[in-house]
């Protein structure tokens, strides 16, 4: 089982040390997450939360997710680092598709983009993006940039990206996995038909063995069932070994360790959050990892 520590709504002057630390006490990944801006008024329901309340405020820190997560992989050695999630829709693909190959190259393939296709219609709207259309554009971006990562002269030619030939150097050396985030059925299919993997939002317990099955039948359907995939879950309940050895036997290859601002509340100091992962790695990824 491979464990990655969330640092969602971490103090920025948190973020490396933490890292560091996560990866001293054995997790093998950390997330790093991603919001542009928070509009003044918010329309948009959330979709994890049962009044559709967002977990944050305007004052919430969001630095740039990729800034992010090059200071984390020069921070630390053996980490994986991965945005969970980046908003891809709301991107330009070459600039997204440059930032990442160049993570992954600088890195000796450490990164992952774990991508999503947000929830909040007013952040799209700041920032000109289509709202109605980011499935198929984030579909397409996925292609487009999987395209410019095979190096050489490329071309595209799609319903909302079209080029001719070109080339984006340097190429990555490594393949880059993408990682699919999101709870309904239509980001399980989309995790199924073009993701490396899959990042859950938050769920029960008793909902995981459906939702692997799930995943298992796409995979067939779409004729990937042999494909490497990853299954990455945050459980809604406290972490417990014998949970954990049950929802690996259903099929989850990750699990995700909730953010400390959750556990320890906002505001911790560092020396209490090392003493979190550090039991954590104690009672859960040396038993388990």
């Amino acid at each position: 089982m491979k464990f990655w520590q969330s640092l969602s709504f971490t103090e920025p002057e948190h973020l490396v040390p933490l890292a560091k630390i996560a990866e001293e006490v054995g997790f093998h990944g950390a997330f790093a997450s991603d919001h542009l801006l928070v509009p003044e008024k918010i329309r948009s329901k959330y979709p994890y939360s049962a009044d559709g309340s967002p977990p944050f405020h305007s004052t919430t820190p969001w630095p740039d997710a990729f800034v992010t997560c090059s200071a984390l992989l020069t921070a630390t050695v053996r980490l994986k680092i991965s945005t969970a999630v980046y908003i891809l829709p709301l991107r330009n693909p070459f600039e997204a598709a440059k930032a990442v190959a160049t993570l992954s190259l600088l890195s000796q393939g450490r990164f992952a983009l774990g991508a999503g296709l947000g929830w909040m219609r007013e952040e799209f709207e700041a920032c000109n993006q289509d709202f109605a259309t980011r499935g198929k554009r984030f579909d397409e971006m996925i292609a487009v940039m999987r395209t410019l990562w095979k190096g050489g002269m490329v071309e595209h030619h799609g319903e909302y990206y079209d080029f001719g030939r070109l080339e984006m150097s340097p190429a990555p050396k490594a393949e880059i996995p993408i990682y699919v985030g999101g709870g309904s059925d239509a980001a399980l299919r989309r995790a199924a038909r073009v993701g490396d993997g899959w990042i859950g939002a938050g769920n029960t317990p008793e909902d995981v063995p459906g939702i692997m099955e799930r995943l298992r039948a796409l995979r067939r359907q779409y004729e990937r069932a042999r494909t490497p995939f990853e299954t990455i879950v945050a459980v809604s309940v406290p972490p417990e070994v014998d949970l954990f050895k049950r929802l690996e036997d259903a099929g989850v290859t990750a699990l995700v360790s909730w953010p400390l601002a959750y556990t320890l509340g906002p505001g911790a100091t560092l020396d209490a959050k090392r003493k979190a992962l550090e039991s954590y790695g104690d009672q859960l990824i040396a038993r388990l990892g």
